[in-house]
């Protein structure tokens, strides 16, 4: 086997692991702050809100920083350095005694993050320009699938094994990660010695700047419109069906199939986007999601949320891999890891806003209402690409042929 297809299997694993330990406290960090002894039911909220947000905009800042870090010590010491981390820190959320532990460990979490980052910089400058679109293509249904499916592995386990063991399960799962990265990741690497960079030196020496801005925004938006439904998808199943029962069950499956439908189409798009250029990929699929999230809001059974999600989450399956594509088409390989940082910064704020933005538009308007502004920010995103971008990077593409 190709070291680059081995380290995208390994790489593969450890980003879905450490997606799902970002987000499978979702369902059961209400309940644990419960048990931590917090009972008024606005402290309860608040203190969710805090914990769960904490890690994102801390991730946000941090990612960045541990790009730089990758560029000049390598990608597998930040691979081993997050998943470590991160097995060590969850995994002691469950000897948390108080509320303010637990918040504690998740700013922690938030710091030592950026395994996802690396490993898209080691897949994008260590694969050959034939298999790129592909390996990144693959690669981004690992953070998406973990992200998406976290809350109901994490509601899973919670259920069958108890509050504490989320994080039990979920940090040896983690630990496994680095197990797996420190033996099978192999990484040609050669250092550079040389004084750092300032911020505004790494901006100056990044060409087309533009570009670069326009492929983060969209990132960002693509984050934020998966995750502005993730607040009152519950409340919208409930109001569509009469039993109640099993909703977080059904509302579950009905989050969970885009992520599988991301999982099949990212690698195909990829792949297409290696073809034909995923600059093309980009906009066609900014367009059918924009599109597709506004009869979301007109369904009137659960079924129908579940069909028009699975086709959000294949429509979103070429949009991460063609950033990532185009990102690596335009920026120099000393710099991949800086770029590759500050996308996933874009990112980690799109699942942060979006998740509040969700939330306020159906406290304000109503829980349809989200689905029509959500669907109108990536057919506006669509707009700002076709006549901002499209025709440099139509070039770019020409030229790297």
């Amino acid at each position: 086997m190709p070291i680059w297809k081995r380290n995208l299997y390994v790489c593969w694993f450890g980003v879905f692991v450490s997606s799902i330990g970002m987000s499978q406290i979702a369902p059961v960090l209400p309940l644990y702050i419960n048990h931590l002894g917090v009972s008024d039911t606005h402290l309860v909220e608040q203190y969710s809100g805090l914990a769960f947000g904490i890690t994102f905009i801390l991730s946000a800042v941090f990612s960045p920083i541990w790009g730089i870090a990758a560029d000049k010590f390598g990608r597998k010491p930040m691979l081993l350095r997050a998943s470590l981390g991160m097995a060590i820190v969850i995994f002691s959320m469950g000897f948390a005694q108080n509320v303010y532990e637990l918040i504690g460990l998740r700013l922690l979490q938030g710091i030592i993050t950026g395994y996802a980052s690396a490993c898209t910089a080691l897949i994008a400058t260590q694969t050959d320009k034939a298999h790129a679109g592909w390996a990144l293509g693959t690669l981004s249904t690992a953070g998406i699938a973990g992200s998406l499916l976290g809350p109901s592995i994490g509601g899973f386990i919670e259920l069958h094994f108890g509050m504490r063991n989320v994080f039990f399960i979920t940090g040896v799962l983690l630990l496994f990660a680095f197990i797996t990265t420190l033996l099978f990741v192999k990484e040609n690497f050669t250092r550079v010695e040389k004084k750092a960079q300032s911020t505004k030196e790494i901006w100056s020496s990044i060409p087309e700047k533009n570009l670069i801005i326009t492929l983060f925004v969209t990132y960002f938006a693509l984050t934020m419109a998966m995750y502005s439904i993730e607040p009152v998808l519950t409340l919208y199943v409930t109001s569509l069906t009469s039993n109640t029962e099993h909703v977080a069950l059904l509302a579950g499956f009905i989050f969970s199939s885009s992520g599988l439908a991301n999982m099949i189409a990212a690698p195909r798009l990829g792949r297409l986007s290696d073809k034909i250029g995923a600059h093309k990929v980009m906009l066609i699929a900014l367009i059918v999601a924009g599109l597709l999230f506004i009869p979301q809001a007109l369904v009137h059974q659960p079924w129908e949320l579940m069909v028009l999600r699975f086709l959000l989450g294949l429509a979103a399956g070429g949009l991460n891999p063609s950033v990532n594509i185009l990102l690596k088409k335009i920026t120099p390989d000393t710099l991949t890891g800086r770029v590759f940082g500050f996308s996933m910064s874009a990112g980690y704020l799109g699942v942060f806003i979006g998740s509040i933005l969700g939330g306020q538009i159906a406290a304000w308007f109503s829980l349809r209402a989200v689905f029509f502004t959500t669907g109108a920010i990536l057919l506006l995103n669509a707009a700002w690409v076709y006549f901002k971008a499209y025709k440099q990077l139509n070039v770019i593409a020409a030229e790297s042929r």
